[in-house]
């Protein structure tokens, strides 16, 4: 069910039968108290600033981590439940809601305070490729290509 505002109104109904008073409102359409479980809009804006409803729900990680490889623990993290050390510097990044589907793009930096340039191989530059629905395998090689461990390990996941 959709209610559409348009112009004013002295409190809106909710389909579970609470009112909300339209002084719970501020300009812009914020609610202060009450729940929105489904908001439609085509644009998104801060008052200065706007953009299309499309780029932010495409244009956002739908999956990220922080982690520390030496230890294999996530210091924060999004739709991330897990981080699997395989081997040196070869690790999993376990997604804690399954993708659709394995057509996703994964960014990835790490280093540490002795192998400051660190490269990293993904999905299927790995052996064997490791593009999945529920994880992706990442390796951290140092300049020479063997596979390194970072203290400071950060992949982003795009869909």
């Amino acid at each position: 069910m959709s209610t559409i505002i348009n112009g004013t109104s002295s409190a809106i109904t909710f389909p579970d039968s609470s009112v909300q008073n339209t002084a719970g409102l501020v300009a812009g359409g914020t609610i202060t108290t009450g729940t929105v479980t489904t908001l439609t809009t085509t644009t998104i804006s801060d008052g200065t600033n706007s953009t299309s409803s499309t780029n932010c729900i495409q244009g956002s990680a739908k999956a990220w981590v922080n982690f520390n490889g030496t230890a294999g623990t996530i210091r924060a993290s999004y739709n991330v439940s897990s981080i699997t050390t395989n081997s040196t510097g070869n690790y999993s990044i376990n997604f804690t809601n399954a993708f659709s589907d394995a057509n996703y793009a994964v960014c990835a930096l790490g280093g540490n305070t002795t192998n400051t340039n660190i490269a990293t191989t993904v999905g299927t530059n790995v052996t064997p490729p490791s593009y999945s629905t529920t994880s992706v395998k990442i390796n951290f090689d140092n300049a020479g290509g063997t596979q390194v461990t970072p203290t400071y390990a950060n992949v982003a996941i795009f869909r």
